[in-house]
């Protein structure tokens, strides 16, 4: 399957469920990252209900469902509410530069293949039309680590970073954990706690403790292939 698209996100091959909450982008704005999310619902309808509803405050640009289905619920050129509170690469507003994606799953289970596959061909998609490098791609955990944790454990970034739709981090020892934290793009200001954990959902997803050897390493590798333009 190949995305077609308008000048505000892929067109056909995606359903138009249009949200009430979003806003315009500030004048001059870019896109500089697409930000995954987990819906921690009972299924996608549920989660359109909520993202497209106007009490809850809440929207994103896309919903993929476990059956593969992507829905468009703000367009690309619109502000969509997503991110919340955060920051990533030493600078907050991440709603105003970045394309929120939704994934239907709740928040303890395996990412199905349909939604993995079509996941796959979004992203390739929105990373060619805005120009963005794979390490564009981040998850809400990454850049609020102190208040979220999707998508969470159970998502297959190695297998994006196969695809060249994310980052997968080279060992190299010797690092200084908080430190490339920083380099990376991480809010180191959120604490060691917050950075590690929101670290290993997505690096290291099988280590416990405190920062080990491996984490510094692997943290190492990410600060020195794809450090961050901090402000």
């Amino acid at each position: 399957m190949r995305i077609r698209h308008d000048a505000a996100g892929p067109g056909a091959e995606v359903i138009d469920r249009p949200a009430a909450c979003f806003g315009d982008r500030p004048s001059g704005a870019q896109i500089e990252l697409v930000v995954i999310h987990y819906t921690a619902m009972a299924n996608a309808e549920a989660a359109l209900e909520r993202l497209c509803g106007s009490e809850f405050d809440v929207s994103a640009h896309y919903l993929v469902g476990r059956d593969g289905t992507v829905f468009r619920i703000v367009r690309e050129d619109k502000r969509a509410w997503h991110a919340g509170a955060g920051s990533w690469a030493g600078r907050g507003d991440v709603n105003s530069r970045s394309i929120g994606i939704e994934l239907d799953n709740d928040g303890m289970s395996k990412f199905t293949e349909p939604l993995m596959d079509k996941l796959e061909i979004l992203l390739a998609d929105i990373l060619d039309r805005h120009g963005l490098p794979p390490q564009a791609v981040i998850g809400h955990s990454d850049m609020a680590p102190d208040r979220k944790r999707d998508p969470g454990r159970h998502f297959d970034w190695r297998r994006l970073a196969e695809k060249g739709l994310s980052v997968w981090p080279a060992h190299l020892p010797g690092g200084d954990f908080i430190r490339d934290a920083a380099v990376f793009g991480y809010p180191v200001h959120a604490g060691e706690s917050a950075i590690l954990s929101a670290f290993r959902q997505r690096f290291n997803p099988s280590a416990r403790g405190p920062v080990s050897k491996d984490d510094e390493a692997l943290m190492a590798g990410l600060a020195r292939r794809f450090p961050a333009e901090v402000a």
